[in-house]
């Protein structure tokens, strides 16, 4: 009988890893199933490109996959059950059916976080998502001249955004809010190039600010100011899927499944969590921010554990760390900071047009390996050492 691995979420972190355990496993011996609510892959870090009118190349998985000995499965994740070890999948017709994993890959990923500000929900938009972006480019492309645009948070996200919107529609009037200083995790190069973009971009940055609630057509800030805003784009961090909460799997208190060095859930051993859905220690015992950065390492990690289990081979010891951070600042601009491997910057920075191609070429290295799941390899290089089916009652595996 098959092993039979389910990977939940088809992110980047999800697609890398069903793809990677495809190249390391016999296609006899396993039987992989990737299961995302979506027909293709969303390149999460170009929403913002989206969200201006840019169009993006579809890669529907169905192609991707294609020989692989993968099997996409269109369908939202509605249940998982960790102790039973099955899956529940509701499709576009309203159709629910559950799945039996012997291994489960959990990758589900994150949306926005409105932090409980009151009025985000109803009035801000979101680019943590392809919907989200597509309704802010909708608004956008119906904005008139000398509109405000207000973006929240003043983080990557934050930046990305603010400079793409201004630097597309310069007729419209765009500001940023930011709770610290700007760029005031950068490196002091970092910081001056940020300014001079911005600053060209004739972006208003509102520094030291926090917005309590946000209406139709304004936000509100802690001191009582009230900045006018025909659209709000909301970017302060990300909330994970809600999903593992729900199960017996150990999670932290904001829903990230605790996880080994090997990705593997302290509560459930055949249960992997990777990206954004899982609390990773990265140097210094700092947990892994929420990015593609991190993902595709921790999905590398988790497949390759998965697939050393199961034929026996030697477990990875692969350290999770940073090397930079890539910032587009519009087409023609980008910052690349450079960082230690707990993610703090360093005295080094690259920018101007050169970071802006590098930051491309990372995110077309990125879509690249998605697209190419085996690598132009789809090979099975190991055969299982044992394949156990999944058990017909509750299981409580041993922490």
């Amino acid at each position: 009988m098959q092993h039979r691995i389910i990977v939940l979420g088809a992110g980047y972190a999800g697609a890398v890893a069903a793809g990677r355990l495809a190249k390391r496993l016999r296609r006899e011996d396993v039987a992989i199933t990737l299961v995302n609510a979506e027909p293709d892959f969303v390149e999460r870090v170009r929403m913002h490109q989206l969200a201006v009118g840019q169009e993006l190349r579809p890669r529907p998985f169905g192609e991707m996959f294609a020989g692989t000995g993968v099997e996409p499965v269109l369908a939202k994740v509605t249940g998982v059950d960790a102790d039973r070890r099955t899956v529940t999948v509701t499709d576009g017709t309203g159709r629910s059916e559950r799945l039996t994993y012997d291994t489960l890959v959990y990758a589900l990923g994150s949306g926005w976080d409105t932090h409980g500000v009151p009025g985000v929900a109803e009035h801000a938009h979101e680019i943590a998502s392809r919907p989200g972006a597509l309704r802010l480019r909708e608004r956008l492309a119906g904005l008139e001249a000398g509109r405000p645009v207000v973006v929240v948070g003043g983080g990557l996200t934050g930046l990305e955004a603010a400079t793409e919107i201004a630097e597309s529609r310069p007729d419209l009037d765009v500001s940023l809010a930011a709770r610290g200083d700007l760029g005031d995790w950068l490196s002091a190069k970092g910081r001056r190039h940020l300014r001079k973009v911005v600053d060209g971009l004739g972006i208003t940055v509102h520094e030291q600010t926090s917005v309590t609630a946000v209406g139709a057509d304004h936000v509100t800030t802690a001191d009582g100011r009230s900045l006018p805003a025909a659209v709000t784009l909301w970017t302060t961090g990300f909330a994970v899927h809600p999903l593992a909460r729900a199960t017996t799997l150990e999670t932290t208190g904001t829903g990230r499944i605790v996880v080994d060095s090997t990705m593997r859930s302290l509560s459930h051993p055949e249960v992997y969590a990777i990206g954004d859905a899982a609390l990773v220690q990265g140097p210094g015992d700092k947990p892994l921010r929420m990015s593609c950065a991190s993902g595709v390492p921790t999905a590398w990690q988790a497949a390759d554990a998965i697939a050393a289990r199961l034929t026996g081979g030697k477990l990875p010891n692969t350290a999770l760390r940073y090397f930079n951070q890539c910032i587009s600042l519009g087409r023609k601009e980008g910052l690349i900071q450079y960082v230690t491997a707990d993610d703090r910057s360093v005295d080094v920075a690259l920018t101007g047009r050169l970071a802006a191609l590098y930051k491309e070429l990372v995110c077309k290295g990125a879509a690249w390996g998605v697209a190419n799941p085996t690598l132009g390899v789809p090979s099975r290089r190991r055969a299982l050492v044992h394949a156990p089916a999944a058990p017909a009652t509750p299981l409580r595996p041993a922490a």
